[in-house]
């Protein structure tokens, strides 16, 4: 049997193969609620034989969502829906997981296929986004965030720990940190978007603080569920987060008991320099492997099979995440399994596809 489809063993949690459905936004809540487009959003990917489905960026307060459309888990009502979504995924064989974010000064944005910009705060759909500084994330066409005050860090690391105790109690048996793309938590540790003077900017131990700290409170709502975080390893862009500080980071993590490192990159600022051909992120996620020994996800633009089995076989990662190519095919590792030659369980409703 390939690597691909053999299972992966966490603390309390075994994963049946190494696919897992990266986080993707569907700009489809109301008021931060789920709905039936979530649970067939994700419910396909369980069918289709993903080990593991993580949940789009899911906002801990209604100012940290990217869009109006965005899901949260701000409020206990929130968790009904939620908890549908859970139980169907793991009906099907499969482990649900959510990612818990706040986008910063990217935040108060229009749905993608509307308006991708940044809209006012006194529009409809808009709001004042906050930051760890006053800085645009296009200042020629946005507002400035409001620099965050001790009492709003505060208060934002309480919103991740009472999120974690929500997401718990809807059934999510993995908890993603989103500390990647540009969004508040990336702000935090990027020189380039944080020029704050107190303990949370400056040096990269005060740089790494805010998300250190959101660790150590999300650490005491986790039961048996498996922590993972994703980053972005590089700015792409001089002077700014890079990939010997993301395995500085990765390391503290790992202290901290993070079980996974989910390597991204990008997303920081407008005028990254960024080139994404085939493998762009992997040397990232593999030096962070090599340096740390952490379990480590990988993403970005792994299309078929073969490719995604030679990054295991070459040990540059240990999990696999897809985004955009399950959207086009739901039931990829159904596909990827048989490209392979492995024999794996299919839904009983589907077996006569075979």
């Amino acid at each position: 049997m390939s690597i691909l489809f053999s299972s992966l063993s966490l603390k309390n949690i075994s994963l049946k193969n190494r696919l897992v459905v990266s986080p993707m936004c569907q700009y489809s809540a109301v008021d931060g609620f789920a709905n039936n487009w979530h649970l067939v959003h994700l419910g396909q990917f369980a069918m289709g034989g993903a080990a593991a489905i993580i949940q789009e960026a899911t906002a801990v307060s209604p100012e940290g969502r990217i869009s109006a459309g965005d899901l949260g888990i701000w409020k206990d009502e929130q968790i009904e829906k939620l908890k549908e979504i859970t139980k169907f995924i793991k009906e099907q064989n499969s482990i649900p997981g959510i990612q818990l974010a706040h986008a910063g000064r990217k935040a108060s944005s229009g749905k993608p296929w509307e308006n991708h910009y940044q809209i006012a705060p006194d529009a409809e759909n808009g709001w004042q986004t906050v930051a760890p500084s006053a800085l645009a994330f296009r200042p020629e066409k946005d507002i400035a965030p409001r620099a965050m005050t001790l009492d709003d860090i505060k208060k934002t690391i309480t919103d991740f720990q009472l999120a974690t105790k929500r997401a718990v109690t809807a059934g999510y048996d993995i908890i993603e940190i989103h500390a990647a793309h540009g969004y508040l938590i990336h702000q935090f540790l990027s020189p380039l978007s944080n020029d704050r003077t107190d303990q949370y900017g400056g040096s990269l131990d005060n740089r790494m603080r805010f998300l250190k700290e959101i660790i150590e409170a999300v650490q005491h709502e986790l039961t048996a569920q498996s922590l993972w975080v994703r980053i972005s390893a590089t700015d792409w862009a001089i002077d700014g987060w890079d990939l010997e500080q993301s395995i500085t980071l990765a390391q503290e993590l790992k202290q901290l008991g993070v079980e996974v490192i989910d390597v991204s990159t990008g997303g920081a600022v407008a005028h990254q320099q960024i080139s994404p051909t085939k493998d762009y992120q992997l040397p990232f996620a593999a030096t962070i492997k090599k340096e740390t020994d952490l379990i480590t996800a990988t993403v970005g633009l792994i299309k078929e099979a073969s490719h995604a089995e030679e990054i295991l076989q070459d040990k540059k990662a240990d999990i696999i995440m897809i985004a955009r190519a399950f959207l086009k095919n739901p039931h990829l590792p159904l596909y990827f399994a048989e490209t392979l030659g492995d024999h794996i369980e299919w839904t009983n409703q589907y077996a006569r596809a075979k």
